[in-house]
């Protein structure tokens, strides 16, 4: 719990140093009055989405003040700025929006792009050579980009990981991923967000040997640790808490994984093979000690993380026979959504299902949020006791989700779908939205727009 605090409220450095530096009683009464102060704050900058699934990662937004539904059809534009193709989700810090995007001519380049979150405006843009060698699906960069402390990581489609400063742009530091560490390519290419803990900045590339996982001095760029021998999966790394200590967990392209995030120690580990190919894509979700993930091909895994010990334990699995014949929950895109003992996410043909977070059974299933079609996918973001659902058409949604099932309350159009791919069905949605300053941050294969989601008062 400590742990959990002291990161969400993101206590500098400095003051930590101090803090282990001083007399034990001066530190007693320090401890006490900052947490008091803590306590009658927020624990997390929920005005802000300075990463991959928002502040602490979990795709939960914490902002209030929000319209209860909205009034037109098309959600007025607050700004709209000119971007390439890419997956890469925008994130915002600072007042500044941050997004990766490719261009193919006259060459083929990937560039990182900071815009003012108020007007749009472009600030600045890097841009760096990069021919896709063997990557299929080549809209663009994977990853979003990660804002710490005033720096900006980037991690490209083949493994170029550069850090910015986050006002300028100036490059601090970058490294070649695929040539540092001989990265086995996956056939969609590098698409894990990079995640700061403490010091380090912590990215999954499936190098060799040994270095499916990386971390390094967020400073510098230079390794601190590597750790295990699968191949990268795409979904990004989350940080929980056992035993009083923080654990990093990775779903690999072969296990699910819990790890010291400060030294690369394996706690523990949970094989998880694919059946086909590696198609690791949404991000393991936790509520208290159960740990859900879920893939295309091999279906749901729901696992156990006890708090009080650095272990793991199965709790169920389900998979169908085929992947047309899907059990509990076969997402290829979508993070589900996990509340009390019910667990919410979108299947591998656009239905939205509920299960019963301890058997995997379906408590029911909707086909009313997203467009029934193959790899059909929603991006769900928790706010109170609503839920934010941006889904494969552009469209933005304001539901209520319970095990009495979907409850639409709102809907309305937000951008145009991506149609560098799957142009057959119109296009897709395949970037994960940025909620900020009580707006919404949206992309798609030609532009970033920006939306106002305050309440009338608050705009």
């Amino acid at each position: 719990m400590m742990f959990r605090l002291l990161h969400r409220c993101r206590v500098t450095r400095r003051r930590l140093a101090e803090f282990h530096r001083v007399p034990r009683w001066v530190a007693v009464v320090w401890l006490v009055s900052w947490l008091s102060s803590a306590a009658c704050g927020p624990l997390t900058a929920a005005d802000e989405w300075p990463q991959w699934r928002g502040p602490n990662r979990d795709g939960v937004w914490r902002e209030t003040g929000l319209v209860e539904r909205f009034e037109t059809e098309q959600l007025p534009i607050v700004w709209r700025a000119e971007i390439g193709s890419g997956y890469s989700g925008p994130t915002v810090a600072q007042g500044r929006v941050y997004v990766m995007d490719r261009l193919v001519k006259p060459k083929q380049v990937e560039r990182v792009h900071c815009f003012d979150r108020k007007t749009g405006r472009h600030l600045w843009t890097h841009e760096y050579d990069c021919p896709y060698v063997g990557i299929s699906y080549q809209a663009g960069p994977r990853a979003s980009v990660t804002i710490d402390e005033g720096r900006a990581y980037s991690l490209g489609t083949m493994g170029h990981l550069f850090c910015f400063d986050a006002e300028s742009g100036r490059v601090l530091w970058q490294r070649d991923m695929r040539e540092d560490y001989k990265i086995r390519m996956p056939i969609w290419g590098i698409a894990a967000s990079p995640i700061v803990v403490g010091e380090l900045l912590i990215v999954q590339v499936g190098g060799q040997p040994d270095a499916c996982l990386v971390a390094l001095d967020r400073k510098t760029g230079q390794e601190r640790w590597r750790a295990l021998e699968d191949r990268a999966s795409y979904s990004s790394p989350i940080l929980i808490e056992q035993a009083g200590r923080p654990v990093l967990v990775a779903w690999t392209g072969g296990h699910v994984a819990g790890l010291n995030p400060q030294t690369g120690e394996v706690y523990w580990k949970y094989p998880f093979p694919p059946r086909q190919m590696v198609i690791s894509i949404a991000t393991p979700i936790v509520r208290g000690e159960r740990l859900f993930v879920t893939s295309f091909y091999d279906g749901s895994l729901m696992l156990r993380v006890p708090r009080d010990e650095l272990a793991v334990e199965l709790l169920w699995q389900r998979a169908g026979k085929n992947e047309r014949e899907t059990d509990a929950l076969h997402s290829i895109i979508s993070t589900p959504y996990m509340k009390g003992d019910f667990v919410y996410g979108v299947d591998s043909y656009g239905e939205l299902r509920c299960l019963d977070a301890a058997t995997g059974d379906r408590i029911w299933e909707s086909l009313e949020a997203t467009p029934k079609a193959r790899w059909s996918t929603i991006h769900m973001v928790e706010n109170g006791d609503r839920m934010w659902m941006f889904n494969e058409r552009g469209e933005l949604i304001i539901a209520r989700l319970s095990p009495e099932g979907y409850q639409e309350i709102s809907r309305a159009k937000l951008i145009e779908p991506t149609r560098e791919q799957l142009r057959r069905r119109n296009g897709v949605c395949w970037s994960h939205p940025a909620f900020a300053y009580r707006h919404v941050f949206a992309r798609n294969d030609k532009e970033i727009v920006c939306a106002n989601l305050a309440a009338r008062a608050e705009q």
